[in-house]
């Protein structure tokens, strides 16, 4: 035991214990047990003198052996850093930082980086290993460069037909695979051009994007991005309604009548930190609601196929709550004002006079702001040139906050 620091964490690269410190080398020999995956534990193996773990499946199933040698020195292998999309979280949620020692190896971004040219700070880094491949098309703006972690020799090929299909396929492409050992290899091509199929599991994906159909960045998105039955909040009223919301970091939010999902979209694309839930008791609707949010890029969207507010049971307690459909129920408004955190935000709109009317109780009682929207769009007049103003069914909406101390 080295003080307190019983496990190190060694981020180790491909060229094996040749770019590992002497340090680190010295913690690999002396420890009673080194955890790692198959090829990490293959790398360091020269050094290895104590018990090898490789990585069960799932990976958190190795925690409890790693406890069991607390006091006595634990080494866990990693790619690269290990608190950059890697181990370190993991392990930090059951161990204390004070008990570990991290020695960071370079990451595989950092890698990219140096061999492109490209200053990390101004690129967007995307993990997509073992999470949806549409994940990065919120990163995907004109101009914009993104590196992106592959899940295996598969992913460089998916993602340029993933962009070519999005209008992208002039976006370069360059697959970095085994950076920093013997078999490194950098190869540059279009997304449309691209047909390499003997790629390295190992491999990250630089892109340089171009195109002209994207996702924009701010709330209100062309109603036209998303597909729908005519059950969707449109894009002025969902603009204001989004402000009204006011996501903040790391915050989770209830949709309520989700329908086509496009405030809980919008909700996610304010920050990857986010997240939502939304409730839907019509099966078509939900699976239409899934499929908009992975064509947008948020297919972290849980959707909950059921009838609010008996859906509710078992959820996390949400930071905000937006109502945009189930308002006939009249037990409706108050479950989710008792289901809201303390201090958080509850958004309800209602086109209805009965909707309307709970609303206007629920303003009466919990307070807050009632607000009339009303938006009017130029139109022709019959079949002649002549434009005039159709105005689209008022909306009425209710914002509050819940009182952080019950009156």
């Amino acid at each position: 035991m080295r003080g307190e620091r019983w496990l190190s964490i060694i981020g180790i690269g491909e060229e094996g214990v040749d770019g590992l410190s002497p340090v680190a080398r010295k913690l690999i020999a002396t420890a009673e047990l080194v955890v790692g995956g198959k090829r990490h534990l293959a790398l360091a193996a020269s050094l290895i003198h104590g018990r090898t773990l490789a990585w069960p499946s799932p990976i958190g199933d190795a925690l409890p052996e790693i406890e069991t040698h607390r006091g006595r020195p634990v080494v866990v292998l990693a790619s690269g850093d290990p608190f950059h999309y890697g181990v370190g979280d993991l392990l930090m949620r059951s161990i204390r930082i004070e008990e570990a020692l991290c020695l960071p190896h370079p990451s595989a971004f950092s890698l990219a980086a140096a061999r492109l040219g490209w200053s990390l700070q101004d690129v967007a880094t995307v993990s997509l290993h073992g999470r949806a491949l549409e994940g990065i098309v919120r990163h995907l703006q004109a101009g914009a460069r993104i590196l992106a972690l592959s899940w295996d020799g598969a992913t460089p090929g998916k993602l340029a037909r993933l962009l070519t299909a999005r209008g992208m396929g002039q976006s370069s492409m360059t697959v970095l695979e085994a950076m920093g050992g013997p078999c490194e290899r950098v190869r540059q091509t279009l997304a449309e051009d691209c047909d390499f199929t003997d790629v390295l599991p190992l491999n990250t994906v630089a892109l340089e994007v171009s195109g002209s159909s994207f996702v924009g960045l701010t709330s209100g998105l062309d109603d036209s991005l998303f597909e729908h039955d005519g059950q969707l909040t449109k894009r002025e009223v969902r603009a204001v309604t989004l402000s009204a919301l006011a996501p903040r970091r790391g915050e989770l939010l209830w949709d309520v009548g989700l329908g086509a999902g496009s405030i809980a979209i919008e909700w996610l694309l304010s920050s990857p930190s986010l997240r939502a839930v939304g409730f839907e008791s019509d099966p078509e609707r939900a699976a239409r609601a899934a499929r908009n949010a992975t064509s947008l890029g948020v297919p972290e969207l849980r959707v909950v196929l059921g009838r609010a507010p008996d859906a509710f049971a078992g959820q996390d307690a949400p930071d905000a709550i937006f109502l945009g459909g189930g308002l006939s129920n009249p037990g409706l408004i108050e479950a989710a004002w008792t289901a809201l955190k303390p201090g958080g935000r509850i958004v309800a709109n209602a086109v209805s006079l009965g909707a309307e009317s709970r609303l206007i109780a629920a303003f009466e009682e919990h307070g807050g702001e009632l607000v009339r929207l009303e938006v009017s769009k130029a139109g022709k007049a019959g079949t002649g040139s002549v434009f005039v103003w159709r105005p689209a069914a008022p909306i009425v909406q209710w914002r509050a906050t819940k009182p952080t101390v019950a009156p």
